[in-house]
């Protein structure tokens, strides 16, 4: 089930940066946004009444250019009535209701998605009697709120609770295999859907940005089940606002939460950016199958400009990718599509793959006899046994006595170990380490 999304929106200065930092328990404050905003700026995962949830805070809606304003205002609100599973508008007290705030109100109003109104600045239980001017607006989803003390954020979080959607998602075969098709707008992702499904079931514009969601489309290639999902960025055409680019990192986070292999597409004509590098990070954290595809290829004419040199860039900064198959295509000329389709199935087939016990001890036996543990605070480190504890990703728990006296150097040399003996490419390996105690 992908996690919900709540989405901050406001005018700038009403405190929705303290706000998210209350909703997600986080100490920092969000600064101003910048070209690569870092994940725990922007998304903030969390947790609710045992539920998990994904609040995304935003920059302030800025009505001083008279000229920017509609584009601003109207990315702003649309992308977050797209994107959102509940929205949360911000207002303040001390400056009252103003004409933007009505705008806002009104836009997220028409587009028929659960909202609420968070009256912020209202410091004292007292100070509720003053936001009499807020009720204006005809809304019993008002909530009067301190964000910096906690006033009314539990009543808030409450309802917000109760406003969020159950799972509608169609099951699907354990035999399908689920691919998120992602990457940074006009990377030529939609055009790449439609190459592997030979038809023009989406939508495809070289303006960013047509895709506005996922789209779920069913292909079987050879013996093998796929489902499709296909995200985009969203930009506005002739516009490039920081907003916008950061929503793109949205659509991919709910196509990640919902797949086994992520598709992570690369425009080989403008190289690498912060925004590819974002997105492959949270492939690999959610523990996903990856595989790197270098789109556009047939544009590369530049004879200084190889597959190899675009790989070791490539491989030089997604160091934690460095299991990830890199392939080319072109989903102009199909360059490429039975290789990709090929090692999507591959690249499952090790994502989902069961070692036994005794192989796995096997390997880890001669990786330490080659390299021995080294000592713990004086005390020998003494390997007692692994076991994989789940798949998709494969995940071992190794027993040692002193857990906490494994070096990330030798988790790694472990984990390349583990790799060397039974390949896993593609797919992320976890390894947890545990005293023997834990073993009862």
């Amino acid at each position: 089930m992908p996690v919900p999304v709540v989405v901050i929106i406001g005018r700038a200065n009403v405190g929705k940066s303290t706000l998210y930092n209350k909703l997600t328990q986080k100490k920092t404050a969000i600064v101003n946004d910048t070209p690569g905003v870092t994940r725990d700026r922007l998304f903030g995962p969390t947790e609710w009444a045992g539920r998990p949830v994904m609040v995304i805070d935003t920059g302030g809606i800025s009505f001083d250019r008279q000229d920017e304003i509609e584009l601003q205002v109207n990315a702003q609100v649309q992308i977050a009535q797209n994107e959102a599973d509940v929205i949360l508008i911000v207002v303040d007290k001390q400056q009252g209701l103003t004409t933007e705030d009505r705008e806002v109100v009104e836009q997220v109003r028409r587009s028929g998605k659960p909202f609420f109104v968070a009256v912020n600045k209202v410091d004292h239980p007292q100070h509720e009697k003053e936001i009499y001017e807020f009720s204006e607006l005809g809304l019993e989803n008002l909530h009067p709120i301190s964000a910096e003390h906690g006033f009314g954020i539990f009543e808030l979080i409450e309802d917000l609770v109760k406003a969020l959607p159950e799972s509608d998602e169609q099951e699907h075969s354990s035999e399908t295999i689920r691919v998120a098709i992602v990457g940074k707008p006009n990377a030529g992702k939609s055009s790449l859907v439609n190459k592997l499904l030979k038809s023009e079931r989406c939508i495809v514009s070289a303006v960013p940005g047509t895709t506005r969601d996922a789209i779920d489309t069913h292909l079987q290639y050879k013996d093998k089940n796929y489902l499709l999902i296909d995200t985009a960025g969203i930009r506005r055409k002739g516009k490039t606002w920081k907003v916008l680019d950061k929503f793109s990192v949205i659509m991919a986070l709910k196509a990640l939460d919902r797949c086994d292999i992520a598709v992570l597409v690369l425009d080989a004509t403008t190289g690498l950016t912060e925004q590819d590098a974002t997105i492959s990070g949270y492939a690999f954290e959610r523990g996903k199958g990856c595989i790197i595809l270098a789109n556009k290829w047939d544009l590369m004419k530049d004879p200084n400009h190889s597959f190899a040199d675009f790989e070791d860039t490539v491989r030089r900064k997604f160091r934690f990718l460095e299991f990830a198959p890199l392939l080319k295509s072109s989903a102009k000329t199909g360059q490429g599509m039975i290789t990709l389709l090929s090692t999507i199935g591959d690249v499952h087939q090790e994502y989902s793959r069961k070692i036994t016990t005794g192989k796995l001890n096997e390997c880890f036996d001669r990786a330490i006899q080659k390299n021995p543990m080294s000592s713990y605070r004086g005390k020998f480190l003494k390997f007692f046994y692994t076991t994989q504890v789940k798949n998709c990703p494969p995940t071992f728990r190794c027993f040692v006595n002193f857990p906490q006296g494994i070096h990330f150097s030798y988790r790694r040399y472990l984990t390349n170990s583990l790799r060397k003996t039974f390949g896993f490419s593609g797919t992320p390996v976890r390894l947890l380490f545990s005293g023997r105690k834990d073993s009862d």
